[in-house]
C-alpha cells in the first residue's frame, strides 16, 4: 500500500520541476544526530550506570531519561520532516539564481 502527500511531484512533462529537499532537509540532520545521541544515552543509563553514579543524581537514571527525552525530539524531527517535506521548485531557483547574476553584472559596471 502506497502513502499518498499532498507535496507536488515532478512529472515526465517537464511542467512542474519540483523536487523534496530530502536529506538536505537540517530537521532530517539535527533529527538524526540527536536519535543517534539519545540511543547513546539510554544505552549508557541501562547498561553501564552504577549505583555511585545514581547516588549522585539523587537515584535517578540521568543518562536513562535525558537519553529518552532527546529520542523523542530526534523522533519529532525526523516525523516532522517526514510529515511536512521542503519542496523546492527548480523553476524559481533558476529565477533567483538568474536575477543575483543581473544584479552582480549590474553592479560591476
Amino acid at each position: 500500500m502506497s502513502e499518498s502527500t499532498n507535496v507536488p511531484q515532478a512529472d515526465n512533462t517537464g511542467s512542474a520541476t519540483r523536487h523534496q529537499a530530502g536529506l538536505f532537509d537540517i530537521r532530517n540532520v539535527i533529527g538524526l544526530l540527536l536519535l543517534i545521541y539519545g540511543v547513546v544515552l539510554v544505552l549508557m543509563g541501562l547498561f553501564f550506570t552504577s549505583d555511585a553514579d545514581k547516588a549522585k543524581t539523587d537515584d535517578i537514571n540521568a543518562n536513562f531519561w535525558t537519553g529518552l527525552g532527546i529520542l523523542l525530539v530526534g523522533i519529532f524531527f525526523v516525523g516532522w520532516a517526514k510529515l511536512r517535506p521542503i519542496v523546492v521548485d527548480e523553476e524559481e531557483v533558476a529565477r533567483d539564481k538568474a536575477e543575483q547574476e543581473r544584479e552582480a553584472h549590474n553592479h560591476d559596471h
